[in-house]
């Protein structure tokens, strides 16, 4: 394929005109190196963003082409997009998430030259700059020279997380993914070949906190089976597959490996002999086959310009996983560790759809609960942080300055720990999450406060003060400049 010769990867996302015609400049954009090298997730989110505001205006504007757009057509797009009752009404982080990439685009198609201006109303981008004045500083907007879209959203969610409590979380499984009902006993229609698979999948994200392309991602070899110590079993996950190259250590607690191990021994196991036995595996198109499974780190390519050649399966991105295949004494079986019913793994979109029916599931049974991968990130780091600011606090309180200085720099920090965990490369990320526990505090005590608490209705009228200070008050004298 003209695409294998050009070093597309697999998995490259691709738009097609309402014609089904292939423009070979739109696409380009997805093309270029700095996105290749990118999550599948983001490029994902990207292509979708400009598919929207693509259709729109074909549909809504005359069928107009992405090089004849306008500012007034992204303002019309914006307001069927933000406003409109008819439209979607999407929150304002979803809006600047969009607008940002169709700034993107258009940014790279003014370069190209297949359009004059880029068509999104623009505004000088400002910087704060703090400014001294005798002893007080003040923020003053400094004009760049650069320009922004100004149809930037002012209601993103700013510090607000959601995140559910452990309960909660279980909750959310019982219902929508295992299949049980609102009182916790299995539903009679429920056809959930997969749920145990699926189960497992969320429990081990919720306590790992990995996002959702890097667990997807994992390998058999990256991922804890078998017998294991009773506390928490530690994995690498490779650099290739985490997001911005954040590699680190991931921290499998011994429940959720006992349920990985059950799936490896059994749906796994049964998935892939009968994709054996149809002949799938033989009919991957460039396969990567581990030969040696005394060497499981070292593959070989099979076929195409890279023929023969070995490579650490270590530095393979999510799209190279895909076809990565070991040559077992049964026959080819896939590498990648989550598998579909085909027995071939598992697509990011197949992971989404779990969710999307999971939160269906609880709406049936009339549980207010809903989550998606990102939430489930979120609940590892705020529950994580509270257990381990416990500990910390209540490891401090007996000693001395000395010891405490002497402990932190051992034991280091629970935010720098969790930011590790994360895979945040700087703590102003994990910050976040001390806003929820400190909403959590506060919900906390306010639930303490008893409903019989004083009525001022009860004070007598003599009782209340006036607006008047108090007569034995010292006068103020007054000043002159």
């Amino acid at each position: 394929m003209w695409l294998d010769d050009l070093g597309i990867p697999d998995g490259t996302p691709y738009l097609l005109s309402p014609r089904f015609v292939y423009d070979t400049d739109l696409n380009s954009y997805f093309h270029r190196v700095n996105l290749l090298e990118g999550p599948l997730n983001s490029q994902i989110n990207r292509a979708s963003a400009l598919c929207r505001k693509l259709n729109f205006l074909h549909q809504s504007r005359g069928e107009k082409g992405w090089r004849d757009a306008t500012e007034v057509d992204h303002t019309a797009y914006h307001y069927w997009r933000r406003l409109d009752p008819r439209g979607p009404r999407v929150d304002g982080d979803t809006w600047s998430q969009e607008v940002s990439h169709l700034q993107q685009f258009y940014v790279y198609a003014k370069r190209k030259q297949w359009v004059p201006e880029v068509p999104i109303p623009q505004r000088p981008r400002r910087d704060g700059k703090a400014e001294q004045k005798g002893t007080r500083r003040r923020s003053r907007p400094v004009d760049t020279g650069e320009t922004v879209p100004a149809t930037y959203a002012h209601d993103t969610g700013g510090e607000v997380i959601e995140w559910l409590p452990a309960p909660s979380y279980r909750r959310w499984r019982d219902v929508g993914v295992l299949g049980y009902d609102r009182e916790g006993l299995p539903r009679d229609n429920f056809r959930g070949r997969w749920a145990s698979r699926n189960g497992t999948f969320t429990d081990s994200t919720v306590r790992t906190g990995l996002r959702l392309e890097e667990q997807a991602s994992r390998l058999v070899t990256e991922v804890p089976t078998g017998p294991g110590p009773a506390g928490y079993s530690k994995s690498w996950l490779s650099k290739a597959i985490a997001k911005r190259n954040s590699a680190r250590w991931i921290y499998e607690p011994a429940s959720v490996r006992r349920d990985l191990t059950a799936y490896a021994a059994e749906d796994r196991r049964w998935v892939i002999e009968e994709a054996r036995d149809a002949g799938r595996y033989r009919k991957i198109r460039r396969p990567i086959v581990i030969f040696d499974p005394q060497r499981p780190h070292l593959a070989q390519y099979t076929s195409g310009i890279n023929l023969g050649e070995k490579v650490d399966v270590r530095l393979l991105g999510p799209r190279e996983r895909r076809r990565l295949l070991i040559d077992t004494e049964q026959g080819l079986e896939p590498a990648m560790f989550w598998l579909g019913e085909s027995g071939m793994p598992l697509t990011l979109s197949a992971w989404k759809d779990m969710f999307t029916t999971a939160n269906q599931r609880c709406e049936e049974q009339g549980l207010d609960l809903f989550a998606h991968a990102h939430l489930l990130r979120h609940t590892f780091a705020v529950i994580t942080l509270e257990q381990l600011q416990r500990g910390h606090i209540a490891a401090l309180g007996d000693m001395n300055p000395a010891q405490r200085l002497h402990y932190q720099r051992i034991f280091g920090d629970p935010m720098d720990w969790v930011r590790r965990r994360l895979g945040h490369a700087s703590q102003v990320s994990t910050l976040i999450y001390l806003h929820a526990l400190q909403e959590l505090e506060m919900e906390t005590r306010m639930a303490l406060v008893p409903d019989t608490w004083e009525d001022p209705r009860d004070t007598p009228a003599a009782a209340l003060g006036d607006e008047k200070p108090p007569k034995d008050l010292p006068e103020e004298k007054e000043t002159t400049r």
